[in-house]
């Protein structure tokens, strides 16, 4: 099998202070003979977490890492297990190397969806650099500090019936039901999102945290877990092309960035 891509699977930038931000769905890359594989509408890459690097830009002025993918989520997903178990037992869920939209429409317009070969070579070639890398870097953090923190940043539609009912809320943050996470930073980053004029706000519901979270969130090693799933319609268009807003994400930087000061100010006092 010739090689899955030739493109790095990941843009590290390695700040100084204990707060690694990652970006696993950011990516927008596929290869270009899986690409001519994907079906019209799969090509548009529609479930994207679309300018998230964007929108997470102040994490560099914070001092933070900041770890982005550069693959869709389409070529392999760097938040799911790589024995792609179910997360959410019961629930519906797309898989690692999804073969379906978030709408259900099939992703492979001949119907030639990855084998368990490809599958593994992808894993390999993606999936792998990726998480040694953020492993890597926790550790880099941890060896400087007493405590360090993983905020893993994610963004979906606020709309999406294949997932759950009505209308998600624009916060949606995930500590694995209080496993990844401290419950006193929880309750603190919680009350800033649900401060937040005009956007509304929750703890543990409908997504609890990813495999990121629950894998690598140790509180009682030193290592604070959380995710953040935002709605896109916070700060961007919701529907084709998909566009940047600015006036929306200036609106809710300023609470994102109270969040991840928080976080700091949390590990930092140990």
């Amino acid at each position: 099998m010739p090689a899955i891509t030739t493109e790095p699977p990941f843009v590290l930038h390695r700040g100084h202070r204990p707060l690694l931000v990652s970006i696993p769905h950011v990516g927008t890359h596929v290869p270009p003979a899986i690409a001519a594989r994907l079906s019209p509408a799969a090509q548009a890459l529609p479930d994207t977490d679309w300018h998230l690097d964007q929108l997470y830009d102040f994490a560099r002025e914070l001092g933070a890492s900041v770890l982005q993918a550069t693959h869709s989520r389409y070529v392999v997903d760097l938040n799911r297990p790589p024995d792609d178990q179910n997360l959410y037992p019961g629930q519906d869920t797309t898989g690692l190397c999804p073969v379906d939209s978030f709408d259900r429409q099939p992703l492979y317009a001949a119907g030639d969806p990855p084998d368990a070969a490809e599958i593994a070579a992808r894993r390999e070639a993606i999936w792998q650099p990726y998480h040694a890398a953020l492993q890597q870097e926790l550790a880099r953090l941890r060896e400087q500090h007493d405590s360090v923190a993983l905020w893993d940043a994610h963004s979906i539609r606020s709309v999406l019936p294949r997932f759950f009912e009505g209308r998600l809320p624009d916060f949606n943050l995930g500590t694995a039901d209080g496993a990844s996470c401290d419950p006193a930073l929880a309750r603190a980053v919680h009350q800033i999102a649900q401060d937040a004029p005009g956007f509304s706000a929750v703890l543990n519901g409908r997504f609890k945290g990813g495999y990121i979270t629950r894998q690598y969130g140790r509180p009682q090693a030193g290592v604070q877990a959380i995710q953040l799933e935002m709605t896109l319609g916070s700060y961007m268009g919701e529907a084709p092309p998909f566009a940047w807003d600015p006036a929306r994400a200036a609106r809710v930087q300023p609470h994102l960035r109270a969040m991840l000061e928080a976080v700091l100010g949390f590990v930092e006092r140990g």
